[in-house]
């Protein structure tokens, strides 16, 4: 695996376990992107079975919705990590140094609890789903604890790249929302 740099991602340092949950993050992005480019070639291949032979279809559409649905979750720590969520910054812009801060340490915290409580959630929606042995109510009838285990698995995954960042700025590793003093 390539070794990205950029100014946007969060900083490891030195760090063995910012290291190592980066690794895990970027991981996850490149399963998150095998799943998307599967996806696209799921759809062709339906396209060409409906409209080329004019066949029917049984699992491409339900597959397809399960990929895309799964890649967004496994992919959301990669997408922390690389600093790429649609965000506002001009409050921490605006503060001085000891503010941004502070305000970080509460925005990654705030998060981080956030996080758990649908890591919570995610998990018993799944754990039911498994103990009850639910399946999908089409002709494929998929076993949802399958497709089901991306919601702890992406917010767990999520987690640990919020505490990784949380360590980072706390370290002093990397600056409060990216932003070095001035």
């Amino acid at each position: 695996m390539a070794s990205v740099s950029s100014a946007a991602e969060s900083k490891t340092g030195n760090n063995q376990f910012l290291r190592i949950v980066a690794a895990i993050s970027t991981l996850s992005g490149w399963l998150s992107a095998g799943m998307i480019m599967l996806s696209v070639l799921i759809t062709c291949q339906m396209i060409f079975i409906r409209f080329v032979l004019n066949g029917s279809t049984v699992w491409q559409t339900e597959m397809v919705v399960y990929l895309m649905i799964t890649a967004t979750l496994i992919g959301l720590p990669y997408v922390q990590r690389m600093r790429g969520h649609v965000n506002v910054d001009l409050i921490p812009i605006m503060c001085p140094p000891r503010l941004r801060y502070y305000l970080s340490l509460f925005t990654l915290s705030l998060s981080s609890a956030i996080v758990v409580v649908m890591l919570y959630y995610g998990y018993d929606y799944w754990h039911i789903a498994w103990s009850k042995g639910w399946t999908s109510d089409t002709i494929w009838a998929v076993r949802l604890w399958i497709p089901y285990s991306a919601l702890p698995i992406g917010f767990s995954l999520l987690l640990l790249q919020l505490i990784a960042d949380l360590v980072a700025v706390i370290l002093k590793i990397d600056a409060p929302f990216g932003l070095e003093d001035k």
